[in-house]
């Protein structure tokens, strides 16, 4: 009698929750919206209003939002963060394709050492960004016993003052930020380029292309998608680059290498203006989405099939 109470009856409610897709995104749904969504609202929250680290005393207002985009510093970083993410991309795009195509040749010659290189570039990936800056920092170090400078006067040039000279720290900056960053690039490309087709290479040889017509006709239209969401990637983390300058610059020499990240992070945590911070990081927001959807506009868009 139980038995066939419960066929009538149909699965029990843990199956009909276990069969059903939606019960396993609610662990993913809840994460993403008690650590990603509410930060995100409460920080549009606070742009709106005069929260400091140092008073309690909180009032919805708009002034703080004028005064941000009245700051007549904020076009001078806005101009920086510009100069310091398009190098910074643009260097880690190519020393990364570089280094992919290296290893792709090299593997298949079959030469020696490619898992080493590969291994070698990692291992700037792997290095915090605060660690990264103080690397630098040291290499860079215009005392007598700075590395770099070191190897100039023992080739007779003169020392470099690449931290104390306004027009040189943004080059340090960005050496370091691509010497960082140009290991993500490089297992993209590396990927993208393991899943073109070989026979294409194979039928260019044999209508007589050479390396850099099938660079140009072959390797870069099959990179497209890859070269696109990288550049997405690599431009959102440098955006968000501030560990790496604050232990190598500090922002200076004055503000010449002060990026909107690292605004951001003195405007909160030096002049205690949670507000402020708010409502850079609702401006960053809103330039990497703007950014993301330019990208985006020219990834490669499956035919639809008639």
């Amino acid at each position: 009698m139980g038995a066939a109470q419960r066929r009538v009856a149909g699965p029990s409610l843990a199956r009909r929750l276990e069969a059903n897709p939606f019960t396993w995104l609610v662990p993913v749904a809840v994460m993403l919206g008690v650590f990603y969504l509410y930060p995100i609202l409460d920080v549009f929250r606070l742009g709106l209003t005069n929260a400091s680290l140092v008073s309690s005393d909180e009032r919805y207002t708009i002034v703080t939002l004028q005064a941000m985009f009245e700051n007549p510093a904020l076009l001078d970083i806005l101009k920086t963060t510009a100069v310091f993410t398009i190098a910074s991309v643009v260097g880690q795009q190519v020393f990364g394709l570089a280094i992919a195509l290296l290893v792709m040749r090299g593997e298949r010659r079959k030469l020696k050492g490619m898992v080493a290189l590969r291994t070698l570039v990692l291992v700037a990936w792997v290095i915090p960004g605060i660690a990264n800056g103080l690397i630098w920092q040291m290499l860079f170090s215009e005392a007598p016993f700075g590395a770099i400078n070191s190897v100039l006067r023992m080739m007779h040039v003169s020392p470099v003052a690449w931290l104390s000279d306004p027009n040189i720290a943004m080059l340090s900056a960005v050496i370091s930020n691509v010497w960082r960053g140009t290991a993500f690039s490089m297992i993209v490309f590396y990927a993208a380029l393991k899943a073109i087709d070989p026979t294409l290479y194979e039928a260019a040889s044999v209508d007589g292309a050479g390396h850099l017509q099938k660079l140009r006709f072959i390797t870069l239209p099959q990179l497209r998608a890859a070269i696109l969401v990288n550049s997405i990637l690599v431009t959102i983390q440098t955006l968000n680059t501030f560990d790496a300058i604050i232990s190598l610059t500090g922002g200076g020499p004055g503000r010449a290498t002060e990026v909107l990240s690292l605004f951001t992070f003195n405007t909160v945590f030096r002049n205690y203006d949670l507000a402020g911070g708010s409502v850079l990081s609702v401006l960053m927001l809103v330039i990497s989405l703007v950014l993301a959807l330019f990208y985006a506009s020219f990834m490669p868009r499956r035919e639809v099939s008639e």
